[in-house]
């Protein structure tokens, strides 16, 4: 197996709701695994992305919102061995003791740390004990358990320390090298992604089933009432625009996530999908593109860091839909060189306010400026190296891409919190 088709298929996973508030639910469930008394309380300590991502997400099995409903429910009846499907048994009475410690006060969640390195702390105290569970560098990297002051479980982190930093599998290629694997990778190796297809159509069904998706029933109607139309663009904005809202609002069914996030596999995926069924293409091509879409993604986000100022939905995912999409069409290197560029010069700075009901639009927003960047491109229009912070290389330039929003967005991140802090007073 090719080492990119490893790391594709380590990174990619299931994840049920938005993958904070799974990730934070998951973290409680491990700590309250270790405890048997009555819980009296329940402390989250979170870096600014995770906080700020689960603030009003929704979250399966529930009609409850944000961080200390996520940790509540761990706590109450999460699966430890879950994950990012914790919450997957959740059940109406669950919810009701859930609400209950929360109204009582026991649950509080703080900001730690303005950082995009993913940070978890929760700390469950019961009557017989505390646990406390720390989970770092990805939403279910769990680095340390204590009980009662004491190590249980210990393991290293994901990243180097500081000063130390290894180069990124994925930083080792080029975009040209990446999609020449793409392009001759056996095709076999690559059959494993219509999981991912599977998977997010069953996302999308679910929610044109529910009344509580009014994003997605909107864009039916304008796609002429079908879900495939001979309009690619708005067929790919109706199925990103409908599994992302069924997402955040916390319906009981998983998105396929790459780099943590279910809303970036969807922009990943669904616009190909799209194209591959208006055009009646094969379906290794579309598990081509997919692989190429994945990997552009990676590649910015090794750079952004995986929760960030920006929306790394719209900018990182959006820019490897756009690769794929011309993958797809037959376009060779230097459109893709250029399709970054049209993309890194149009919406770098979309801002991410956590996940919740705005990630519909941007999701839209992305649809459109992708499909745009990436016909322009192979119409061969596209912005100059010179510009802006287009780089001479695609590899410039989509890191050039993540350090706007990290460390450049940290600032922005400090305030989005304080906004959100003013309206939960």
């Amino acid at each position: 197996m090719h080492e990119l088709t490893q790391l594709i298929r380590e990174d990619r996973k299931p994840a049920l709701g938005v993958t904070e508030p799974g990730a934070i639910a998951y973290a409680t469930a491990v700590a309250r695994s270790y405890l048997a008394g009555e819980i009296t309380s329940i402390r989250l300590r979170l870096n600014s992305g995770m906080y700020k991502n689960a603030f009003t997400c929704g979250i399966p099995h529930s009609r409850h919102v944000g961080n200390l409903y996520a940790a509540a429910l761990g706590a109450v009846a999460g699966d430890p061995n879950g994950g990012l499907e914790a919450l997957s048994g959740i059940t109406a009475a669950d919810n009701e003791k859930a609400e209950r410690m929360v109204n009582a006060g026991i649950v509080s969640a703080e900001n730690c740390a303005i950082t995009s390195e993913i940070f978890i702390e929760a700390q469950v105290t019961a009557s017989d004990g505390t646990a406390c569970v720390t989970i770092q560098d990805s939403h279910t990297h769990i680095t340390r358990i204590t009980v009662n002051g004491r190590v249980v479980e210990e393991h290293p982190r994901l990243h180097a320390a500081e000063g130390e930093e290894e180069t990124p599998l994925i930083h080792r290629y080029t975009l040209a090298q990446l999609a020449e694997y793409a392009r001759t990778v056996p095709g076999e190796e690559l059959a494993f992604l219509a999981e991912s297809y599977a998977m997010n159509m069953a996302l999308f069904e679910e929610g044109l089933a529910s009344d509580r998706t009014p994003f997605l029933h909107q864009f039916l109607q304008l796609n002429g009432g079908k879900i495939f139309s001979e309009d690619e663009v708005l067929t790919a904005q109706l199925l990103c625009a409908g599994a992302i809202e069924a997402r955040v609002i916390g319906l009981d069914k998983a998105a396929m996530s790459i780099t943590g996030s279910g809303a970036h596999g969807i922009i990943c995926t669904m616009p190909l999908l799209a194209c591959q069924q208006v055009r009646h293409l094969p379906q290794e091509a579309l598990w081509r593109a997919t692989a190429l879409s994945y990997l552009v993604t990676m590649y910015i986000k090794e750079y952004s860091g995986r929760l960030s100022a920006f929306c790394g939905c719209a900018i990182a995912a959006g820019t490897g839909a756009a690769c794929g999409l011309l993958l797809l069409w037959g376009q060779g290197d230097d459109v893709l060189a250029g399709c970054v560029r049209n993309m890194a010069a149009s919406i770098t700075g979309m801002i991410c306010d956590g996940g919740n009901q705005g990630c519909v639009m941007k999701g839209v927003t992305a649809v459109d400026t992708l499909y745009r960047a990436a016909f322009l491109a192979a119409s061969g229009a596209a912005i100059d190296p010179a510009h802006g912070i287009c780089g001479p290389t695609p590899e410039d330039t989509m890191r050039y891409m993540g350090r706007i929003a990290s460390p450049g967005m940290v600032g922005t991140e400090k305030t989005i919190l304080d906004i959100l802090t003013e309206k939960s007073r």
